[in-house]
């Protein structure tokens, strides 16, 4: 699973000319699934995205120290096939990418996880398969690329292993 996140000072989405989520301060989570990806890669994906300290400490003053979820902030995860495209030759081919029928469950899934794990009210997410508008203000700019298949380091192995 990949997903690209970016720290937003708001973002939206459009769906047919119609606004169909929309979110203030925090992150636009683009979130692509690959065939092989099972619920440990979406895990991992909820897990880093809810806990990354993308955010300033306005108390200290700190950079990078808090979370989305400490600064009680709304998550836009909006689904991506094409963040795994390969060009051959020019042309995109979205051959790795999960199946439709199969991801828009497997991504049903993933929104509940991040609603579960976090608060469902600041958890908000495009539509599936549509062809969709999506409008963002980027913070900093700010954006992270995450890779469920991208070997674990010790740090997160140590995280993983906490209670």
């Amino acid at each position: 699973m990949r997903a690209l996140v970016q720290r937003v000072a708001s973002a939206t989405v459009e769906v047919e000319g119609r606004v169909v989520s929309e979110i203030g301060q925090g992150l636009l989570v683009l979130v692509g699934v690959h065939e092989s990806d099972t619920d440990t890669d979406a895990d991992y994906i909820c897990r880093k995205v809810l806990n990354m300290r993308l955010f300033p400490n306005e108390t200290t003053g700190k950079a990078w120290d808090q979370s989305v979820m400490q600064r009680k902030f709304e998550v836009l995860l909006v689904s991506q096939f094409t963040l795994y495209g390969i060009l051959k030759g020019n042309k995109p081919d979205f051959h790795v990418a999960m199946q439709p029928q199969k991801a828009k469950p497997f991504y049903a899934s993933l929104v509940d996880k991040f609603r579960n794990g976090y608060t469902s009210d600041a958890v908000k997410d495009g539509v599936f398969g549509a062809m969709m508008k999506v409008n963002l203000v980027n913070d900093g700019p700010v954006t992270m690329q995450l890779d469920s298949s991208t070997p674990r380091s010790i740090s997160d192995s140590v995280e993983e292993a906490k209670p």
